[in-house]
């Protein structure tokens, strides 16, 4: 579960959601060798997983469990490398009646900034 919803994806990367609500979303990532590089860092799928997740979570802040999300663009900016938990953080930057606007970074521990990342959402209302 990622914030009351059900994300087969988000469990096999671990993911981990720490915090929702005032169109933010900060979620966590720990280290795994299952989705490192060659180098022993995050590879940059898993960091495109964990920055979707955390974009999309920031697009539904407003009703965590009342939408789903459709990913339609998504744009990643890798900065630095990492071989430990990574922390997510977004924002909803304009919400629409369908289409949503988000950018996000990911950082270390630390606060060392390793990615940025922007994309547009469409929610879609979830059947009860």
């Amino acid at each position: 579960m990622l914030f009351g919803l059900p994300m087969p994806m988000a469990k096999a990367f671990g993911l981990r959601g720490e915090e929702i609500g005032d169109d933010r979303a900060r979620v966590r990532m720990p280290p795994d060798p299952a989705h490192t590089n060659s180098r022993g860092d995050v590879h940059g799928g898993a960091f495109a997983v964990l920055m979707d997740c955390t974009l999309a979570s920031a697009t539904r802040a407003h009703a965590p469990t009342r939408y789903g999300v459709v990913t339609i663009d998504l744009s990643l900016h890798f900065v630095a490398p990492c071989a430990s938990d990574v922390i997510a953080t977004a924002t909803c930057e304009r919400r629409g009646r369908s289409l949503c606007f988000a950018r996000g970074e990911a950082r270390n521990a630390q606060g060392d900034l390793l990615a940025l990342a922007t994309g547009t959402f469409k929610l879609v209302e979830r059947s009860s």
